[in-house]
């Protein structure tokens, strides 16, 4: 199959943060001293690789090791799967700021072995009631899209009553337990994680090139930047998030979204001119909505979440890729990275033209996820050339940011699968007055086509991208994975089904292996036109797929780039549990700092 690339084409502004930025001096030279030598070998699985966990009573795989670990402890201490997976995810708020906070929204999937179903959680806030599309166009004056900063983008929080939902249905600890270990890190200090230090400096840099943008920024500094970017290794504390813990823990949902929090935000947003109120806040709330799961092939069924997330995509391209049998061709092979290629440019499509809030939009979902659609769009992709420019199809039955992931799973054989991001970079820049989170900046992905179903409305929750998956298999959980990065999520979602199903990989080796994130197309935040979108789009591949698949790609008329610091293709993290015998097997992604643990 060819030598692997060791060359980079990809520029760093293809990154899925806002802003370029190079690499540290520092990395760059320790790099160049290493690149002459390559992995070592392994006397099982793959040699780029390494094992999976495995543990017998509980499994959590995050993004920092020491997530995983207070995971880990929270199942030890009588806590249920979800319980681990709020002290988690609140831990992650403080260690990964750059991904995740109680500033932004959540999704969850649950299996519960006591009902024996799944259940979804779209805990995605709104946008403010008192801002109308009239005021959004007069505040944008002459731009054509909603800015990445400041006020503008900044949308009702929606984490912290997600926490409350899923605890509500599924706790057992309380929540004084549960936020206590995050509380005692915010107070004390934590070592930076390397790749946490690295998009600190990534954002900090977007940040000070944007200032005017943000408005006001004084407060961010003060609690991230004070010294500059956090460096590798330098203890990081964050009083003033410890305290807003404090207030959850003691207080509840309420102390968030009715008490004095809620009214800090409002004081503070008056003080800045932004939207966002405290009625705002008090009327939030989550809902919980059905999972779709689709089968691709051998009784393996994708499950997602529906819009306005885009879940279903990754179920759209499993309805495509299963009219072609894929294990006829090696994994690394151009004729796969083509299927794959053109599937998700065909989803995107949709995506594109009816996934908005289903509150204000009547979205044609039946006629999305059907198997008969999923045939006729595959019918659309020559085996042989890429298609300059797909259209959005017509789904209708006749006659009718940057993101932290993480899942845990418990002796009782539930499993949750979790994801929370304040969408681009750590977020819109603001930090409300002593609280110590940063709102996100989801708001970004409204259009501003009046015709569009995702235009900007007021009390209207925003086209989302961040999902997490499941997986079934003959009827019984299988595994509960995820893939942080944007348009990267349901891409990856279909190349880890697709290299554990098609290719027997394991689930550390199927997050392992080199993969492919396509970028380009039409986007819900474009007219319904889509104005300027670079139909074709680029195709960026990592530096393990082969020379001569790449040279292949390019020949059948794709855009490739090669990409080599791992920064756009998302972050991994699984487990899987065998139905015989309820061991798990952990897997964390190799392109973050993270790390599984079980007991």
């Amino acid at each position: 199959m060819g030598k692997p690339i060791l060359a980079c084409a990809a520029a760093a502004a293809a990154a899925l943060i806002f802003a370029p930025a190079a690499i540290a001096p520092a990395q760059t030279e320790e790099v160049a001293a290493t690149a002459s030598i390559g992995a070592g070998g392994r006397p099982v699985g793959a040699a780029w690789s390494r094992s999976p966990v495995y543990a017998q009573n509980g499994m959590a795989a995050t993004a920092h090791p020491l997530a995983s670990q207070i995971a880990i402890d929270i199942l030890q201490a009588g806590g249920s799967a979800v319980d681990a997976a709020i002290a988690a995810n609140a831990t992650l708020g403080l260690m990964e700021p750059t991904g995740n906070g109680i500033g932004g929204d959540l999704f969850a999937i649950v299996w519960d072995p006591e009902t024996e179903r799944l259940y979804g959680l779209n805990a995605s806030g709104r946008s403010p009631m008192g801002q109308s599309y009239d005021d959004l166009r007069t505040a944008l004056g002459d731009a054509t899209s909603i800015p990445p900063l400041g006020h503008l983008p900044v949308s009702v929080p929606g984490a912290v009553d997600g926490w409350f939902e899923l605890h509500g249905r599924f706790g057992r600890l309380s929540m004084e337990d549960i936020l206590a270990p995050s509380i005692a890190y915010a107070e004390n200090g934590h070592p930076v994680a390397p790749v946490i230090a690295h998009y600190f400096q990534r954002n900090l840099a977007a940040f000070e090139q944007r200032l005017e943008m943000i408005g006001e920024f004084d407060n961010a500094r003060a609690t991230y930047f004070a010294d500059g970017a956090p460096e590798v290794g330098e203890i990081f504390r964050n009083p003033d998030l410890g305290a807003t813990y404090r207030a959850i823990a003691a207080g509840g949902r309420e102390a968030f979204y009715e008490g004095e929090i809620a009214r800090t935000i409002d004081a503070y947003m008056r003080r800045i001119g932004g939207a966002l109120r405290y009625e705002d806040m008090a009327a939030h709330e989550s809902e919980w909505v059905d999972v779709a799961c689709v089968e691709y092939r051998d009784g393996y069924e994708l499950c997602e979440l529906p819009p306005n997330s885009q879940g279903f995509a990754a179920l759209q391209m499993v309805n495509i890729l299963r009219n072609v049998d894929l294990r006829q061709w090696p994994r690394g092979s151009a004729e796969v990275l083509h299927y794959i290629t053109e599937a998700k440019r065909l989803a995107f499509e949709d995506v594109a033209r009816f996934y908005a809030d289903p509150a204000f939009s009547d979205i044609p979902i039946e006629g999305l996820l059907s198997q008969e659609y999923g045939q006729r769009r595959f019918a659309e992709i020559d085996p042989a050339r890429a298609n300059p420019a797909f259209q959005p199809g017509d789904p209708r039955i006749e006659g009718e940011g940057d993101t932290t992931y993480l899942t845990v799973a418990d002796s009782s054989g539930m499993m949750v699968s979790l994801i929370q991001s304040n969408y681009r970079g750590m977020g819109s820049g603001l930090v409300p007055d002593g609280l110590g989170f940063m709102f996100q900046d989801r708001g970004e992905l409204f259009s501003l086509d009046p015709d569009h179903p995702n235009v900007y409305a007021p009390g209207k929750r925003p086209f989302q991208t961040i999902i997490p998956a499941f997986v079934m298999h003959n009827d019984q959980p299988y595994m509960s994975f995820g893939l942080m990065g944007g348009s990267m999520q349901p891409q990856g979602h279909v190349q880890v089904l697709i290299n554990m199903v098609d290719y027997g990989m394991n689930v550390q080796e199927a997050g392992d292996a080199a993969r492919i994130n396509h970028g380009g197309g039409r986007a819900p935040t474009d007219d319904l036109e889509g104005t300027g979108a670079d139909l074709l789009g680029t195709l960026n591949v990592e530096a393990g797929i082969p020379e001569e698949t790449v040279e292949q790609l390019r020949a059948m008329g794709h855009n490739v780039e090669v990409v080599t610091n791992g920064i756009m293709f998302g972050g991994y993290q699984a487990i899987v549990r065998d139905p015989e015998t309820g061991v798990y097997a952990g897997a964390t992604e190799m392109r973050k700092d993270g790390q599984a643990v079980g007991y």
